[in-house]
């Protein structure tokens, strides 16, 4: 039966113990082994970055937990740069407006480079363009031409016939009595008779 692990020395998977680093516990005048690894010391900061890591032993890395602040040691300036939200912007956008409203920052300014935004927005125009014709198409005509797989310029006989190729298709006496299809077949119905009586197919 295997041995639990002694509830003063933690599963390193969950609370970052590091095994034999040959570290002795940073803490002065502590000869434990140093398992678990804290920031550096903030005086050891420099413009190239932070310092080397610290290490602990897992009573004193638990009291320099408690009190440790990242803050510490920073001017005002410093602490504002590290609390600025930069992620996954270019440039910088300006500050926020004293009015209380602020502009959105430009799409020029985002970086997209799967065009995953791009590609997304130019779907979402594509399903509201207007039909050709200039006649009105609701959200529901939209979504009863998506359900017969038609297009938005599709005109009362292309209806009509894309109509009757899903009815052969879906119903049960077209395929030996398979009723699989039948929420199939009255989703194609449905969309019909809704379109059927739009003002686009009228």
């Amino acid at each position: 039966m295997a041995r639990s692990q002694p509830k003063d020395r933690p599963n390193s998977r969950f609370h970052g113990r590091v095994e034999t680093n040959g570290h002795a516990c940073d803490h002065p005048g502590c000869v434990e082994a140093g398992e678990f690894r804290a920031p550096p010391a903030e005086h050891l900061r420099t413009a190239d970055g932070p310092g080397p890591y610290r290490f602990f032993c897992l009573d004193h890395v638990r009291e320099f937990n408690a009190r440790y602040n990242f803050f510490t040691g920073m001017s005002p300036d410093e602490i504002h740069d590290a609390q600025r939200p930069y992620s996954g912007w270019e440039r910088e956008t300006r500050a926020f407006a004293s009015a209380g409203a602020d502009r959105p920052p430009r799409w020029a300014d985002f970086s997209d480079p799967l065009d995953a935004i791009g590609a997304r927005f130019r779907e979402k125009m594509a399903e509201q363009r207007p039909r050709a014709d200039g006649r009105v198409v609701s959200g529901a005509d939209r979504d009863a031409l998506r359900t017969l797989g038609l297009p938005l310029d599709a005109d009362r006989r292309a209806l009509r016939q894309r109509y009757a190729d899903l009815v052969r298709r879906f119903h049960p006496d077209r395929n030996g009595g398979d009723r699989s299809h039948e929420t199939r077949l009255q989703e194609v119905i449905a969309a019909y008779q809704h379109l059927k009586g739009a003002a686009a197919f009228a």
